[in-house]
């Protein structure tokens, strides 16, 4: 794996939209957030592009990833927000010039696809946290998910464990590998193309927003047939926001799809972790190594950035 190095303050990120259009106001009110971290913000030139409910042209939107990745004086690359669209641009990814270019990348969401191909074609480890947009300029914003900040200046081992909220083991064991994963509907998006998620010996991350259980099911069965359970050394459940059926009587609960799914798998299974479309929001490093048991209730997590 390629770790991305540290920032230090007086360094600058650079923000882009690779998906879908940003609020533009959340987007300006999360720079100062930036600011009194001691960083530098460069915002790309098509961030404020429209194109249908893209951010931009498919060339717009590949031209501000491939310029943050190129320009020297950026040090970072943040997404302003989610959506839909960066499956669009993936094919036409220059993955040697990130490679030749390693940095921290974040963002979660419709990124998820986007942290699957540039982790696989390149080793990057990147980071499944917060945006702009979507979080960070929000008033809500608060200081938990503010925290998870830090482990990008200093290399930090992350323990997720039952102290900061409650967990569900839903298949018993322990595990170990890499942390891959995110937005389980931009997951099943991947299979049956050149950037299929791999799961095989690593932690899976699965999270979603908005979905109703009967999609989860048919997303999991996805999943099951392609054997990316049954190989996965584990599954990390994150959070599922807005899940509640429309029709309760005639629904499964999302903890019956839940156990379905996982209940059989000789691998640990967790549910709970507030990893996703929520607050607080627990940043995590995708292509780090991980460690997941049920024994201790915990999801422990190797530095995502270098010295």
């Amino acid at each position: 794996m390629i770790f991305p190095k540290r920032l230090k303050p007086g360094q600058t990120i650079g923000v882009i939209a690779p998906a879908s259009p940003p609020n533009l106001t959340n987007l300006h009110k999360a720079i100062p957030f930036f600011n009194s971290l001691g960083l530098h913000v460069k915002v790309a030139p098509h961030v404020s592009s429209t194109y249908g409910y893209l951010a931009g042209s498919d060339e717009e939107r590949l031209h501000d990833l491939h310029l943050m990745f190129s320009d020297r004086t950026i040090d970072a690359v943040f997404c302003a927000g989610g959506g839909f669209g960066t499956s669009r641009i993936v094919d036409q990814i220059d993955y040697k010039l990130i490679q030749k270019h390693p940095k921290i990348f974040w963002g979660y969401s419709d990124i998820t696809y986007l942290h699957t191909a540039i982790r696989q074609k390149t080793g990057l480890i990147t980071f499944h946290g917060p945006m702009l947009s979507s979080d960070i300029g929000k008033d809500d914003f608060d200081a938990f998910s503010t925290l998870m900040f830090n482990q990008l200046f200093h290399p930090t081992e992350l323990t997720y464990s039952e102290s900061i909220n409650p967990l569900h083991t839903l298949s018993e064991g322990e595990g170990s590998g890499e942390l891959v994963g995110g937005n389980l509907s931009l997951l099943v998006n991947t299979i049956g193309s050149p950037y299929e998620i791999d799961s095989k010996g690593k932690l899976l991350l699965i999270e979603d927003i908005g979905e109703e259980p009967y999609r989860i099911d048919s997303f999991l069965s996805q999943l099951k047939l392609s054997g990316k359970l049954s190989e996965a050394a584990g599954i990390v459940v994150g959070d599922f926001k807005d899940a509640e059926p429309k029709k309760r009587e005639e629904s499964l609960s999302l903890e019956k799809v839940f156990d379905h799914y996982f209940s059989d798998l000789d691998v640990p299974v967790i549910s709970g972790f507030k990893i996703g479309h929520c607050l607080p929001h627990y940043a995590v490093p995708l292509g780090a190594k991980a460690e997941l048991s049920t024994i201790t209730k915990t999801l422990t997590i190797q530095p995502g950035v270098a010295w």
